[in-house]
């Protein structure tokens, strides 16, 4: 299972909006036979590569899956038909599926096929995370992305802010973009800085995958001129006409992650607004923290977050760190509320 879960860690630039599977075959002595994962959207799903791998072979096989295999058609056919027509034996599963494209399980069942679930569901659920989030809570996993100084500026007093960071850490963001298929950023942020939101490959040319790109706009103040609208990926700037507003009169944030998961997205990244990223922070809805530190100073100018509901020492948010990275002279540290 663990080999799997390596393998559908493969996908996780690729497959947006779908999960990201790998699927090992093991002979009935024992012996890979075959393996695959989930390449892209609408391609081959992992069992369907390793079965293809392993040919004859595959018949009286067990295949361990990281997701239960889908018994539903969408773009691909059933996953269990062509386990079953391969002749595999045995499914072992990582993680259920919860969107009611499962039930693979129980039509393997019923048609003799040996079963079982949740091995090594720990390392099976974190790979898939993101979109696992998204089916439960019917909205994107939120990743908030910041970069500041030392002492927590994320622009200087008159409004400047390129460069906080360092090109090593730059360059690292563009492997973060890479694994969303949603930028969210503030209208403020588009008006002080003019952010294209783009995805670069290593040598600066734009990839062929971008994510859509959204301004959260309560009033519609985003420039005709504005990089974003430039054509180079796909824009929404959402209003309080298209979202609705909360109750401070801003764009309702939890409505606008309802309609981003409506169109199919399942995994954002804040890049910017630190009072957006406070009317997130205030509902529960950010998922993830990967702040990139400067060894910097600025003394002055607007913190990371702001308005987040967070009034006396007693209410501080304190997060979990994850895993702390030097990237060239500043820190990437990844943490969770």
């Amino acid at each position: 299972m663990r080999r799997a879960v390596r393998l559908a860690a493969r996908g996780r630039t690729t497959t947006l909006p779908n999960p990201v599977v790998g699927c090992v075959l093991l002979s009935p002595a024992g012996m890979p036979v075959g393996e695959g994962w989930h390449q892209a959207a609408g391609g081959s799903h992992a069992e369907v590569v390793a079965l293809r791998a392993a040919g004859e072979l595959a018949r009286g096989a067990t295949a361990v899956v990281t997701l239960e295999p889908c018994d539903t058609t969408g773009r691909t056919g059933p996953c269990t038909e062509a386990l079953l027509a391969a002749g595999v034996a045995r499914v072992v599963v990582g993680a259920l599926d919860p969107t009611g494209a499962g039930g693979g399980l129980e039509r393997l069942r019923g048609a003799g096929v040996e079963t079982e679930a949740a091995v090594a569901v720990a390392e099976a659920e974190q790979v898939n995370e993101p979109w696992l989030t998204a089916v439960r809570r019917g909205r994107p996993f939120v990743t908030w992305k910041l970069a500041a100084t030392l002492d927590g500026r994320v622009a200087a007093a008159d409004g400047s802010s390129r460069w906080i960071t360092g090109p090593a850490a730059r360059d690292d963001v563009h492997r973060l973009r890479a694994e969303v298929d949603t930028m969210l950023v503030g209208v403020g942020t588009v008006l002080a800085d003019d952010p294209s939101l783009t995805l670069r490959t290593a040598d600066g040319g734009l990839a062929e995958r971008q994510p859509l790109r959204v301004v959260a706009d309560t009033s519609g103040r985003t420039p005709a001129g504005a990089r974003v609208r430039d054509g180079a990926a796909e824009t929404w700037v959402a209003t309080g006409s298209d979202v609705g507003l909360g109750e401070d009169g801003r764009l309702d944030p939890e409505a606008l992650l309802h309609k981003l998961f409506e169109r199919g997205r399942r995994h954002v990244l804040l890049e910017g607004g630190p009072h957006l990223a406070g009317a997130l922070w205030r509902r529960g809805l950010v998922d993830r923290v990967v702040a990139y530190v400067a060894p910097a100073l600025l003394g002055a100018g607007p913190s990371a977050l702001q308005d987040a509901g967070i009034g006396t020492i007693a209410d501080i948010a304190r997060l979990r760190l994850e895993d702390v990275h030097r990237v060239g002279n500043d820190v990437r540290m990844t943490l969770r509320p």
